[in-house]
């Protein structure tokens, strides 16, 4: 079995070192509805192959240019785990984007035309003469990324305990998000300690998260119909998207919205929020001693 399941009492793994795993996936026979008989999940879930490889090199560029202004070791060495683990993240999504998605039809063009805009152009650092005003925008990107960060690790710790399993979804693809969520579960607290580190401040953290609930709703709204409406295998009308969608929440392929963007949302604006709250580091570190690709990057 893939999926090492969650338990009331986990023997705590300790202090974990944050580090990239070289992996591999062969998906050469995978059809591109790879959880049968539920393309509107196969394609939401599909949508992150599309957004990631722009948004994750965004947040090594971000953080290649915040570690030299870190000092303490122990977060340093953090940082450049987290580098390690999102540029390979970035990599193999776009792999699989080109070797995968648009070999069987997809024309991801439109999505990733706004996606490069907003991480290229909109995010890009600050060319501000004055280096307070540099910092200040450094700042505010790097609680943009722990926002952000927050929904990668819900999204890890719900690959990690969803229902593909059960309704015969294709092995290796379920691995590929799996390995992936499972690495954000082990560096979920990484972002957060790093805004932190250079600006403690509330205020930022629920601003940043307001920006980070309006793009990825935005992405994923727009996203799943962009590809639902131009899926080469699957004809369907916004509606039928909708209802198969909230067929898909219930059965426990997708996240709920009201859950992705209600509860998950109010729970980082609690005052003593802390990211070890999502998701558990036994139960990824569990799945990445078992996981083919993770354990064959070993060999």
């Amino acid at each position: 079995m893939l999926r090492p399941r969650r338990f009331e009492r986990e023997v705590d793994p300790g202090p974990v070192q944050i580090q990239a795993r070289k992996v591999a996936f062969d998906l050469s026979g995978v059809p591109l509805h790879w959880i049968p008989g539920h393309p509107v999940a196969s394609n939401m879930v599909g949508l992150l192959n599309i957004v990631l490889p722009a948004a994750e090199r965004w947040f090594v560029a971000t953080y290649n240019e915040a570690l030299p202004l870190v000092k303490d070791p122990r977060l340093a060495e953090d940082m450049r785990g987290f580098i390690g683990q999102e540029a390979t993240h970035a990599d193999t999504h776009e792999k699989i984007l080109h070797g995968f998605m648009v070999a069987r039809g997809v024309d991801p063009e439109p999505i990733l035309r706004q996606v490069d805009y907003l991480f290229e152009k909109v995010l890009s650092p600050s060319t501000s003469p004055d280096p307070r005003r540099r910092l200040n925008h450094l700042c505010d990107r790097l609680w943009l990324i722990a926002a952000i960060e927050h929904y990668t690790a819900v999204l890890g710790d719900f690959a990690l305990n969803c229902a593909w399993d059960d309704h015969n979804a294709d092995l290796t693809m379920v691995d590929v998000f799996r390995w992936h969520g499972s690495e954000e579960v082990e560096h979920r607290t990484v972002a957060h300690d790093v805004a932190v580190y250079f600006h403690d401040s509330y205020l930022d953290r629920i601003r940043s998260m307001g920006l980070a609930v309006a793009m990825m709703a935005g992405f994923f709204l727009r996203g799943l119909w962009y590809l639902c409406r131009t899926d080469p295998q699957q004809q369907m009308s916004w509606w039928q998207m909708q209802r198969l969608r909230a067929r898909d929440s219930k059965l426990g392929l997708l996240p709920k919205y009201r859950t992705l963007f209600g509860t998950t949302t109010l729970t980082y604006f609690r005052p003593g929020y802390s990211p070890e709250d999502v998701g558990s580091t036994a139960q990824a570190v569990a799945y990445l001693a078992s996981s083919p690709a993770a354990r064959a990057a070993h060999l």
